[in-house]
């Protein structure tokens, strides 16, 4: 009995083939949309934990100031690190991969005829442990590198790319502003930060070399430090913040003149950010859904009205009220499912184009397409209902009447 009322519905769906395409037209518009925008934030959010990720493993950034955590150097206002901080936090803190001091500078890079702009760090050996930075080729700096504070430096992939046009740089000299160093290694690729900035067009320099010929001053921007385990990032934040409220004199009840921050808990503040803009571009391209019902309803009203007489047959024959009831809402359930389908399908399409084209992961999440297409067969029956019943309680001798 249900075969045969499908067979009906899909029948009833291909004779008015043009009047069915334009009244799933609000159900595709909807699903796609919520397909659409599902995907994309997904892919966002994985796109920015991914990014964050590079910055190192269980990571805490320790920066002068009370600045919001972002690119940009640090609050010169507040006093900054030394190098007495880097090794108090050292010999203090357990349970860690590394600490490693950093400081930064846009400069002028120049190789031969070539120049770029890039940003030079001053650091030590540590970094390149605490920050997961893994030699292309050549050696990271090393521990005679930062005492003697040696003309040394490391290059990312951007300055290897545009000033050595690719080729391996081992040996040759780089002029940084007005100061030359050699250069001795390459780091592999980042790519993009999560705040849009190249990780690869960066320079590592030996941190006293580049205190004394570029910076011409001791300060020190950003402390960052590597917990050994997820497990112990809370208690490693904790003891680098007592530690340094004491060497920096904050006294109880007073307000920190540095911060301390947990780059896990940026990834989810910026991914919760990002599924809220979701959920409510979603929201909206849900109401689609509802127009894509009204229209069904409206459809299967004028359809009701056209079947008349045919309905009055079939009651007068036998059928049941039940058995017309269940034909028009089978109908108008196809008609939803039919949209729900093609809706999946164009969403899912224009969420692959769009993550292409913004270089972000395409996830995919089972759960939602599910639900986008059981939604759309609800929509079908709860907005198939009042035709269908209208079309069950007709009076078979009224309808035989209708012209």
């Amino acid at each position: 009995m249900l075969w045969e009322t499908l067979k009906l519905a899909t029948l009833s769906v291909r004779r008015n083939a043009l009047r069915s395409v334009l009244t799933l037209l609000g159900i595709v518009i909807g699903v796609a949309a919520v397909i659409a925008m599902v995907t994309i934030g997904n892919g966002a959010t994985e796109k920015i934990k991914a990014d964050l990720s590079k910055l190192g493993s269980n990571m805490l950034v320790a920066r002068p100031g009370r600045e919001t955590f972002g690119p940009g150097g640090a609050n010169t206002e507040s006093r900054s690190f030394n190098e007495r901080d880097v090794t108090a936090l050292r010999e203090a803190l357990r349970n860690v991969r590394g600490v490693a001091p950093s400081a930064t500078r846009q400069v002028r890079a120049v190789a031969g005829a070539d120049s770029v702009d890039a940003t030079v760090t001053g650091t030590d050996a540590s970094y390149f442990i605490v920050q997961d930075w893994v030699i292309a080729d050549g050696r990271p700096l090393s521990e005679g590198d930062i005492r003697s504070a040696s003309p040394v430096c490391v290059i990312g992939q951007t300055i290897r790319r545009t000033l050595f046009a690719g080729e391996s740089p081992g040996g040759a000299r780089l002029r940084l502003n007005d100061v030359s160093c050699e250069v001795i290694g390459t780091v592999e690729s980042k790519g993009q930060s999560a705040f849009g900035t190249d990780q690869d067009n960066v320079v590592f320099m030996p941190l006293r070399a580049f205190q004394r010929r570029i910076a011409g001053n001791t300060r020190i921007n950003n402390i960052f430090i590597s917990a050994a385990t997820p497990g112990d990032v809370a208690s490693v934040q904790a003891a680098a913040e007592d530690l340094l409220r004491e060497r920096r004199r904050v006294l109880p009840g007073e307000s920190d003149d540095f911060t301390v921050r947990d780059l896990s808990q940026i990834a989810s503040t910026m991914s919760s950010t990002t599924a809220v803009m979701t959920g409510l571009l979603s929201a909206v391209a849900g109401v689609s859904l509802l127009v894509g019902g009204i229209g069904i309803m409206n459809i299967m009203l004028v359809s009701v009205t056209e079947r008349t007489r045919e309905i009055g047959i079939r009651l007068a024959i036998g059928a049941l009220g039940q058995q017309v009831l269940t034909q028009f809402l089978v109908e108008a359930v196809v008609l939803a499912a039919f949209g729900g389908l093609i809706g999946i399908l164009l969403g899912l399409g224009l969420a692959y184009a769009a993550t292409f084209a913004m270089s972000i992961p395409f996830t995919t999440s089972l759960p939602v397409i599910a639900l986008a297409f059981l939604f759309s067969g609800l929509i079908g029956v709860v907005f198939g209902y009042f035709p269908a019943r209208r079309a069950a309680r007709l009076d078979p001798i009224e309808a035989l009447r209708h012209e």
